[in-house]
């Protein structure tokens, strides 16, 4: 986020675009305004115009970008019966608190306003995806010509409970999977981060098992204790508990983090020292970057928008991603309307295979991948690389999380895949960005949190900074990805110009960690979820979920209508 949407989400509005009459905040959680002010802000720095409304019971905004105008409502339940009247309240029924509490042993509140800044991140998203829908309907907008629809411009709508169940989306599923469980069996309080014999704490991150088992018996472990850490230490992204081995904890103790840091080097795992706290620490520019191409493609449209179609429809993307944060930005592009085809590896992804099982497919895997299309390739072969090409000639958007600088090693660069689709938009999603240089440690969202000094801000009061085992920047950093696709399509379809959009971890890591999304201690009002199961089972969500197959899934965050 640039400087000046940053003060406009501290000054709530200030703008010259702004109505002068806008009333401020009618009383304390009447309704989510910090995630309305997030998402009039992105939009802003996109250089849109915005304007605030104040209808009662919820945020109001209408964007305009070029001559197409979008109207956004946001509230705090959406379709969740339940009296939901602040964040506390979604944290607690939506079952954030469950899963950031699982590694202390009970619910635990998220010590920032993390639901809201989905929110508002997914109402600017949406609204971004209901301008595309006008500007690929229409065709116009690019010769000056007016594209609008006077007082029929569309209303996109969402909610923080909606965002909050997006958060939990994957433990959902397991919980509610063929052979699920809402509590591994290995689970329990604790955890990394790890701590050198200096006080130095750390994460801990190898994706290897055998560069972790290397790293123990160079720091003296007991085999036994690294053989027993490897699967609950590995599913943690899943799982959100780790219970490790007590040695293996003892045995960095008798290190000092410079012998630590020597032998991770030697047996290739990466340590990342956990932040005391932000600072003065601000985003350095948007959670998403676009840098519009050389290539001009011409007009696309898609027929005339109508209330039950889709935004995104007839967009087609193709997505090389893996874990958590590319998969979970095609799915909400896929929400919107669009077509996803997935480049898994020959012989699938192997995260299909990750238990517990919704039928013959993992269920986190479900969760992030249903409906998508897939296309086997080896990007290490010539011919893979020229089928997944060959795939992008017919594309919108190539989205993926590869390595830093794979993507021009493989020749699937913006550059390289603009002379076969003039006007594609590109968009790369990594852990940390160009943060820590041309070969960065591991990107992945713990150490991301310990070194954003996010661990900071959700660690429970009078405890050392400790990352959450829920993955935080994982979905919020797809989110984020999301938006800078959509908002790369609107520039594509007013000027015709590729884009190339980059977003990352750390990037959505230093969002969260604005003042503004600093929760206060407010005990929520609403009842507090234990089990996932039987949030999935309630009635009073049935409106948000969907339960058909064999997991229970989240329905898509929006709503489209006139």
């Amino acid at each position: 986020m640039t400087t000046s949407a940053v003060a406009q989400v501290r000054a709530g509005t200030a703008a010259s675009d702004v109505a002068p009459d806008v009333a401020p905040d009618v009383a304390p959680d009447a309704a989510p305004g910090v995630a309305a002010r997030l998402a009039v802000a992105q939009l802003r720095a996109l250089g849109w115009r915005v304007r605030p409304e104040l209808p009662g019971g919820s945020r109001a905004f209408t964007a305009q970008a070029g001559s197409f105008r979008a109207r956004c409502t946001l509230s705090w339940a959406g379709p969740v019966h339940l009296a939901l009247g602040s964040e506390a309240d979604v944290q607690a029924a939506c079952g954030l608190m469950h899963v950031h509490g699982r590694r202390y042993g009970r619910p635990t509140p998220l010590g920032i306003d993390y639901a809201s800044a989905l929110a508002g991140t997914l109402a600017a998203t949406g609204t971004l995806a209901a301008l595309v829908a006008q500007a690929r309907s229409t065709g116009q907008g690019r010769d000056g010509s007016d594209g609008s629809h006077g007082g029929d411009e569309p209303c996109v709508s969402t909610s923080v409970a909606q965002a909050g169940l997006l958060s939990v989306g994957q433990y959902l599923a397991a919980a509610t999977a063929t052979d699920g469980d809402d509590w591994p069996a290995h689970s329990g309080p604790g955890g990394p981060p790890f701590e050198a014999a200096d006080g130095v704490r750390f994460e801990l991150e190898t994706l290897d098992p055998e560069t972790w088992r290397g790293f123990w018996a160079a720091a003296g472990a007991d085999r036994s204790d690294a053989g027993r850490g490897w699967l609950p230490f590995q599913q943690r992204y899943g799982t959100a508990v780790c219970l490790l081995p007590a040695g293996l904890l003892e045995a960095t103790k008798r290190l000092t983090f410079a012998d630590l840091e020597r032998l991770a080097r030697e047996s290739g795992v990466d340590l990342t020292p956990v932040a005391t706290g932000c600072g003065e620490l601000e985003p350095d520019g948007s959670p998403w970057r676009l840098v519009p191409g050389r290539s001009v493609a011409s007009p696309v449209t898609g027929g005339a928008w109508t209330v039950g179609r889709a935004p995104l429809a007839g967009v087609t993307v193709v997505e090389v991603c893996r874990r958590v944060q590319g998969p979970l930005a095609g799915h909400l592009l896929q929400l919107l309307g669009a077509r996803v085809v997935r480049v898994e590896p020959p012989g699938g992804d192997p995260m299909r295979g990750m238990p517990p099982m919704a039928g013959d497919c993992s269920a986190r895997f479900v969760a992030l991948n249903h409906g998508k299309e897939n296309l086997e390739a080896d990007l290490a072969s010539a011919s893979g690389r020229a089928a997944v090409r060959e795939l992008a000639t017919g594309a919108d958007v190539f989205l993926h999380s590869l390595a830093p600088g794979k993507d021009l090693r493989l020749g699937l660069d913006a550059d390289a895949l603009a002379e076969v689709k003039p006007g594609l938009v590109h968009a790369a999603a990594s852990g940390w960005g160009e943060a820590r240089g041309q070969q960065p440690p591991v990107g992945t969202d713990f150490p991301v949190q310990a070194w954003s000094g996010l661990a900071a801000l959700v660690t429970p009061p009078g405890l050392p900074p400790t990352a959450s085992l829920f993955t935080l920047t994982d979905v919020l950093g797809g989110v984020v990805c999301a938006e800078g696709v959509v908002a790369g399509l609107l520039a594509t379809g007013l000027t015709g110009r590729g884009q190339a959009i980059t977003s990352s971890l750390l990037s959505a890591a230093r969002m969260l960690c604005l003042p503004e999304l600093r929760s206060a201690a407010v005990q929520p009002a609403a009842a507090v979820c234990t089990d996932l199961t039987d949030l999935g089972a309630n009635p009073r969500f049935a409106a948000a979920l969907d339960r058909d197959g064999s997991c229970t899934q989240v329905r898509s965050p929006w709503e489209f209508h006139r």
